[in-house]
């Protein structure tokens, strides 16, 4: 007979919807609309939620859209939804430092950060504590068609590679004693996700850390086909 137990995870505050913990499995959406568009991304988030998301991502390029994520969420709140807003940083991490001051939750991609461990850590510490300051959630987003030109030519483009991006940055947060973290390590072939997301767990737990996971599929695609590929990759996971 299967038995199933549910991995323990320590709990993340993201804004009034907690994470992991004892909590229920969470859902999140994404917009598709100019995060410098106010009323498009409003009108989105509201539909978003009331379809049942939890969570609410929205793709943020630069400094423009994540000063607007403030517009954004006044705009929200003032007409009654507290849905948790994440911004999405693509590619500058200094981004990543204004969009804390506004979003619940941050989304980084360790692949934009291509120094060396210390130059990282260096600016990675800082946007810690403005999230700490902040009370704002961060995301450590792993992707395997973007990882760093040094993690490349140390592992390769393995799953070792993609767990140990994420490593990197989970032993800084130890290290500065920032717990609320959630953590994605994503693949478009399901059986990378799958493998890699389980080597992940493992390694974690051989170094006593029990973060959240944020599961997804990366390209899923629309439809049938994104569905099914959808189902393959996470509910392997769930399962």
């Amino acid at each position: 007979m299967f038995n199933y137990s549910r991995r323990p995870t320590s709990e993340v505050h993201i804004g009034a919807v907690p994470l992991g913990g004892n909590n229920p499995i969470r859902l999140q959406s994404m917009t598709n609309t100019s995060t410098q568009d106010t009323v498009a991304c409003v009108e989105q988030a509201k539909r978003i939620a009331d379809a049942g998301g939890e969570y609410v991502r929205l793709t943020t390029q630069g400094v423009k859209e994540a000063e607007n994520l403030r517009e954004i969420n006044a705009s929200l709140r003032s007409q009654g939804y507290m849905v948790p807003l994440i911004a999405d940083v693509h590619f500058n991490p200094k981004v990543a430092d204004v969009a804390a001051l506004y979003a619940e939750k941050v989304r980084i991609n360790p692949g934009n950060y291509s120094k060396e461990l210390e130059e990282i850590r260096e600016h990675f510490t800082p946007f810690l504590n403005i999230c700490r300051e902040n009370h704002t959630a961060i995301r450590i987003g792993v992707n395997h068609g973007s990882l760093s030109d040094r993690i490349m030519s140390r592992y390769g483009d393995t799953a070792e590679g993609m767990v140990e991006s994420c490593m990197e940055f989970l032993r800084i947060c130890k290290e500065e004693d920032f717990t609320d973290v959630v953590i994605s390590i994503k693949a478009s072939n399901t059986v990378v996700m799958v493998r890699t997301v389980r080597l992940l767990a493992a390694v974690m737990d051989k170094e006593g850390m029990n973060f959240p996971l944020h599961l997804g599929v990366t390209e899923a695609g629309e439809g049938e086909d994104g569905r099914i590929k959808s189902a393959l990759g996470i509910g392997a996971l769930l399962a």
